[in-house]
């Protein structure tokens, strides 16, 4: 009767608007995902169909961990974040070995278990967060002292960043490096503190941005495709032409030009050069309206938190998800670099939707226990 009683409470005070903006997104998505990759499925696989029916499978497994997390108190992160941390680590370092990790396109980003193969990038994103949410919750009485109040994760997080850039994956490195940043901004550390680990944490990351040949090029070509469009700069003209065709109110479902072989990775990484192609300027202010949605939802979930780890993990959830959808927009628009940084529950990917879905419940548990808090107390 007690357990029956808990899940009443949860489904009673459960944030429904947000729940249905998840799921809008993550079912176009599919919808998505399997316009932008039938024609590739068919010629390499024999079936239109590949892509969509893998990418619902993980789908399926990913709504279930969505409800399990939304009666997950979230005092449990709490007590596994120390955990969390060395799991993440030793994930980091599986992932360089060759019996475990597996290399595509010159990086080696996935292990390979058996049958089952996952990016724990993706995994340490949301690991990291719990991890910071719960030191600076705990250090409150100590959050001047830069020494034991704000050091001790940030030598952690320096491990992670390094063994991140070996895969090597900067876009994903510097993701967890800012939604970590934002979360020891908003604990109350000190200004003077920001500004230097802000200042290092920048120069940090653009020594290795322009230390490597390698990534270097993935930076700087995206301001000029257009002088090696044949190479260097192939994606990105390609996904203009995807989003200059599209228009207003785009070329229809199903009819993108680009995505039978001229746009790589059209279903993962550039999946919202198709849908402009295909649905247009009216699709994208849909589909960003939703995401702005879902941040403000992501806000006041944080405010309206009385204790401080809730508080910050609600702030980090949101912020990364959020950080996600700004570097992939602007990838695929010419703003900014590309990263290989997923589309939030739109691009296909086992692992990203999976977490983020994680992700998503863990925020809706919070939502959820706010609402029990403001009821009891009126």
């Amino acid at each position: 009767m007690k357990m029956k009683s808990i899940i009443l409470k949860r489904l009673k005070n459960l944030d429904y608007s947000l729940l249905v903006a998840i799921l809008l997104l993550a079912g176009f998505g599919l919808m998505m995902i399997y316009s932008s990759s039938s024609t590739l499925a068919y010629l390499n696989y024999d079936s239109s169909q590949y892509f969509f029916v893998k990418q619902s499978q993980w789908l399926l497994l990913s709504l279930f961990f969505l409800v399990l997390t939304i009666f997950i108190p979230y005092q449990l992160y709490n007590k596994l974040s120390p955990l969390l941390v060395l799991f993440s680590i030793v994930l980091l370092i599986l992932v360089l070995i060759p019996a475990f990790g597996v290399e595509r396109n010159y990086s080696q980003r996935w292990i390979q278990m058996g049958s089952f193969q996952f990016q724990p990038t993706e995994f340490i994103k949301l690991f990291m967060i719990i991890y910071f949410a719960s030191f600076y919750s705990k250090k409150q009485r100590i959050i001047n002292q830069f020494k034991h109040g704000v050091l001790p994760p940030l030598l952690i997080l320096a491990i992670v960043f390094l063994l991140i850039l070996q895969q090597p994956d900067l876009g994903s490195a510097a993701l967890i490096l800012s939604a970590c940043g934002m979360i020891v901004i908003c604990s109350g550390v000190k200004f003077r503190h920001l500004f230097m680990l802000g200042t290092v944490g920048v120069l940090g990351v653009g020594y290795f941005a322009y230390s490597s040949p390698y990534r270097l090029e993935r930076l700087t070509s995206f301001r000029n495709p257009f002088q090696d469009p044949f190479g260097d700069g192939y994606q990105l003209v390609n996904s203009y032409l995807a989003i200059g065709t599209g228009g207003l109110k785009g070329n229809g479902l199903g009819g993108s030009i680009q995505k039978l072989g001229f746009l790589p990775e059209a279903h993962t990484d550039f999946i919202m050069a198709v849908t402009l192609e295909e649905l247009g300027i009216v699709g994208l202010f849909i589909i960003i309206g939703t995401y702005i949605f879902i941040m403000l939802r992501g806000i006041q979930i944080a405010k309206g938190c009385q204790k401080m780890f809730p508080k910050l993990l609600a702030i980090g959830i949101t912020f990364q998800i959020m950080t996600q959808v700004v570097i992939n927009l602007g990838a695929v628009s010419g703003m900014l670099p590309i990263t290989g940084i997923p589309l939030p529950l739109i691009s296909y990917g086992g692992s990203s939707i999976l977490i983020t879905m994680i992700s998503f419940g863990i925020l809706l548990h919070i939502s959820t226990t706010n609402r029990s808090t403001e009821s009891h107390q009126t």
